[in-house]
């Protein structure tokens, strides 16, 4: 049986079945992409389509006009990290993931985001303490696995930041 809701999706991203976990983590994605307010995610769309045509400094700023529409809106934070991460901008993206992992601590993306940051810097445990993190919450996520044996070879060692 597939999820229907959030919390089942979560359940089942720790879940065997890898296709399961796939169809789990797209579920997700679709609910964690719409803020429930029409004007807050017509910015949001236009901040994609920005993003997805590298527009990059636009996009940062329909992102930043989301969130100031919708401070609660996790993944208007998420988004902005990501641009903010494409364009190098490494410290304003870790700020940007823990605002979005603040607000919903299960987004693996964020997390996950929060350890490349981390590494581009140089900071292998910082990265190594985000990627675990994000692997407690989606364990299939194989390029953060690969992520996370990098960080640990490049000295990033266990335990976790607070």
């Amino acid at each position: 049986m597939y999820p229907t809701t959030d919390h089942e999706a979560l359940a089942a991203l720790k879940s065997d079945d890898a296709e399961l976990a796939a169809t789990a983590e797209a579920l997700l994605w679709r609910s964690w992409c719409r803020s429930g307010e029409s004007e807050t995610d017509r910015v949001f769309r236009v901040g994609v389509e920005a993003m997805q045509k590298g527009e990059l400094e636009d996009a940062e700023r329909w992102f930043s006009r989301v969130i100031e529409l919708m401070p609660g809106f996790a993944e208007g934070w998420n988004k902005r990290a990501t641009v903010r991460f494409m364009r190098r901008n490494f410290a304003g993206s870790i700020a940007d993931c823990q605002e979005t992992l603040a607000r919903n601590p299960n987004h693996f993306g964020a997390a996950s985001g929060q350890g490349l940051c981390h590494l581009s810097r140089g900071e292998f445990r910082g990265a190594a303490v985000c990627f675990r993190r994000a692997l407690e919450i989606h364990p299939h996520l194989i390029a953060v696995r690969h992520n996370l044996a990098l960080a640990e070879a490049e000295g990033g060692g266990s335990g976790y930041l607070h």
